[in-house]
């Protein structure tokens, strides 16, 4: 009997499924490379699957059982050093400087190790140019998953988008919003796939000979509700069900919490004078909560506009442990669990949050956001994400301006149809993650 140990390397690599190593940089790359991971794990031939986490530890692929190459921390500013110099520095002195070395020292070792046993291996870069430098620094083949870039930021289907300031100008002043530097690590050799998060991103990338592929997002993968009510779709008086999306990261979750539960106030008192919402029986609020967040503190405040507990969720969610809350004929539902239903259910978003605003607006609906004090969810992430969704998000400077912008938006069904459309355009329909991995099993299996 032969062998395998005693084969050529070229012939041992026959018995060896493919080696992927996955880098993301941040909670939710994490969880879009796991999503694109549990495609390649059904697949017929699956790799063997490693990780590095460059932001944060890693918890989405250490649920998963995949295993983690190198040194993994989280750093003082969550992931958000890019919109703040004084995160930046706080990471620096957290031991950033040295956390990424021995990070470029382990994805280089991988891919050598894996050279040396003779193993077919790519790297899987999800993110944005960090972990793209890092899949260029290792010396061995990789494609890109690209989330944090998009053209609707500087320009729609007409053209570029009118900025104000000079500055600004310089995001596309190459004739795309990816730099000609990021180009660079996209179009070579070793790069055999990037996937955009559009089809309007993809379109201007290959026009640089980028083996762009547009597949959609995966970001809206994942999103089906657990309960759906056999009424669903019947013409029955219902309420009017609006979606409450915080952040997730403390503690500014919590300081957004509090200008949220001020609009909620607002409406409260425009739907009690019968301003607005007359062809509604109620108003439903569901707090989308993340995992990481004290509901006790969030209830605090929600209790102190007089709030009462209440023992049954007014609409089908997949939660029993949802806290719940009544005041007069509307509700108010806090849950950990069931996101996707919030999702679902809602009709319209209070939004302070990124990735969570950007699939609620996917799923063809529209988000009002409130900017606040960040270091996240600021001013300058929220204009920016306006040009990202463009006629899905609206800005208001104040909780006091909510009501009337829900009141425009229930008396404009012209604008909600043109809105769904607007959303999933630009944030693509499901199945992306299913798309990524028949096309990487495609090139790499």
């Amino acid at each position: 009997m032969s062998n395998i140990s005693q084969l050529s390397p070229d012939a041992a690599s026959c018995f060896s499924p493919f080696q992927v190593l996955v880098l993301s940089n941040g909670h939710g790359e994490d969880m879009i490379a796991v999503r694109i991971l549990q495609e390649l794990q059904q697949q017929e031939n699956p790799p063997d699957i490693f990780a590095l986490p460059l932001v944060g530890e890693g918890r989405a692929y250490q649920e998963l059982g995949i295993p983690c190459i190198g040194s993994v921390r989280t750093m003082p500013s969550g992931g958000f050093i890019y919109m703040d110099g004084k995160q930046l520095l706080k990471d620096v002195r957290g031991g950033l400087v040295q956390l990424t070395l021995n990070q470029i020292h382990a994805v280089r070792g991988w891919v050598g190790s894996q050279k040396k046993l003779g193993n077919n291996s790519a790297i899987l870069a999800v993110g944005d140019i960090v972990p793209l430098l890092f899949a260029f620094f290792s010396g061995g083949n990789y494609a890109f998953v690209g989330t944090a870039k998009s053209e609707y930021y500087v320009r729609d289907e007409v053209g570029l988008l009118p900025r104000k300031s000079k500055a600004a100008r310089w995001e596309n002043f190459s004739g795309s919003i990816y730099h000609p530097w990021e180009r660079w690590l996209m179009s070579c050799g070793r790069c055999q796939a990037v996937f955009p998060r559009d089809a309007l991103t993809t379109q201007i990338l290959q026009n640089w000979s980028i083996p762009a592929i547009d597949v959609g997002n995966p970001m809206m993968d994942g999103l089906k509700p657990t309960c759906i009510s056999a009424s669903d779709d019947q013409e029955i008086a219902r309420p009017l069900v609006i979606t409450l999306l915080p952040g997730s990261r403390p503690p500014e979750a919590y300081a957004n919490w509090k200008v949220i539960m001020s609009a909620v106030c607002a409406l409260m008192a425009s739907f009690s004078q019968a301003q607005i919402l007359h062809s509604y029986s109620s108003m439903v609020f569901l707090g989308a909560i993340a995992p990481g967040l004290d509901q006790t503190i969030l209830s605090r405040t929600i209790e102190s506009q007089a709030w009462q507990t209440h023992g049954e969720s007014p609409v089908p969610i997949g939660d029993p442990d949802a806290l719940i809350f009544q005041q007069g004929n509307s509700y108010l539902v806090l849950t950990q669990q069931a996101y996707n239903d919030c999702l679902y259910w809602g009709d319209f978003a209070i939004a302070m949050a990124g990735t969570a605003t950007e699939q609620f607006v996917g799923l063809g609906k529209p988000a009002i956001a409130i900017p606040g004090d960040g270091p996240q969810y600021n001013p300058a992430f929220a204009e920016a994400q306006s040009r990202l969704l463009g006629a899905s998000l609206f800005l208001v400077d104040h909780p006091a301006q909510v009501p009337d912008m829900v009141e425009y938006l229930c008396q404009n069904p012209d604008r909600l149809q043109m809105i769904a459309y607007n959303g999933i355009r630009r944030m693509g329909k499901p199945g992306a993650a299913r798309r990524i991995a028949d096309c990487l099993n495609q090139k790499w299996c």
